[in-house]
């Protein structure tokens, strides 16, 4: 597996993959394993000559490897498919602007209430018994990577040491969720509503709690039948409304809050028993699922009119 962060690092897979012929060679590959030079010449009906050009774009792409099998006369060439996943992630450069990023790990909530199914674990083991609630309160809980409830909420203090002076006009936040069910279930959709301060911004429905693949950072060690992966979500509330991925999911604004420098900021997630789909939540950190990151919060702030920076 490879996780492409930045499109620079992405170019020699994009110019590999800019060929008919280089990606019916991966075709192939996939669909046979291990072929030699000459069998994929004689599938594809061109020259070895030809051949090597494609092979040696894919294999500095890292697509593919090549070994020699000392068995054949001639110690001749087998190639065999070597990435088989890749996972892109490509940003957007944004315009410079005050922010102050931050992130936290699932298991660093302020305050919860949870109903089994329930648990949490570091990316080495569980910490203490499943579907136990008492655990959310165990010490270890902060070193939490994964966390899981049916129902409930967990709460987390949004990290914001802004400038004096300074309010702020922009909240978002990343994270890998899906929902919770008893084992695991594609269809099992759960709305998950968004607090900010205790105020109800929004809601987000996920569809399931996904275990048909096993998360691309979730641990070795992980149950196949438990949550493996979840779907990457990006909160935004500015000054025009609270959004998901860019789609308007309330009007509520960041000015009706009038934050600023000095206030603590609250950020819940929760499955409420007034939730028409009560399906759980699970909230993915680094070592888990298939983006490899904790809750990531960015806060954007301005100077107050009238005011004096310092």
């Amino acid at each position: 597996m490879r996780y492409i962060k930045t499109f620079p690092e992405s170019l020699e897979i994009f110019k590999a993959l800019g060929s008919d012929v280089r990606i019916e060679i991966l075709t192939l590959l996939l669909q046979n394993g291990k072929m030699s030079m000459n069998e994929l010449a004689e599938q594809l009906d061109i020259t070895n000559g030809a051949l090597t050009n494609h092979i040696r774009k894919l294999e500095a792409a890292d697509l593919i490897r090549i070994n020699s099998d000392s068995s054949f006369h001639g110690n001749q060439k087998l190639c065999e498919p070597h990435l088989d996943k890749i996972l892109f992630t490509l940003n957007r450069t944004l315009p410079s602007v005050n922010e102050h990023k931050s992130s936290l790990r699932a298991g660093q909530y302020s305050s919860y209430e949870v109903y089994p199914t329930c648990g949490l674990s570091t990316s080495k083991s569980v910490i203490g018994i499943v579907d136990d609630p008492r655990y959310f309160a165990h010490q270890k809980h902060f070193e939490a990577d994964i966390l899981w409830f049916s129902k409930g909420y967990v709460e987390y203090q949004v990290p914001c040491v802004i400038p004096f002076y300074n309010k702020i006009d922009q909240i978002s936040v990343s994270a890998e969720l899906s929902s919770e069910a008893p084992g695991s279930n594609e269809i099992w959709p759960s709305d998950i509503h968004f607090y900010l301060n205790d105020t109800f911004i929004g809601i987000w429905t996920s569809p399931g709690d996904f275990a048909d693949t096993k998360g691309l950072f979730t641990p070795d060690w992980w149950f196949a039948n438990w949550n493996q992966y979840g779907l990457l979500k990006t909160l935004i509330i500015n000054h025009n409304g609270v959004f998901i991925d860019n789609t308007r999911i309330s009007n509520v604004t960041i000015d009706q809050f009038h934050l600023d420098y000095r206030d603590k900021i609250y950020f819940r997630m929760a499955v409420p028993d007034s939730a028409k789909h009560i399906g759980g939540l699970t909230v993915f950190g680094r070592g888990f699922g298939n983006y490899n990151q904790d809750i990531e919060f960015r806060v954007q702030y301005s100077p107050i009119a009238g005011s004096t920076p310092v």
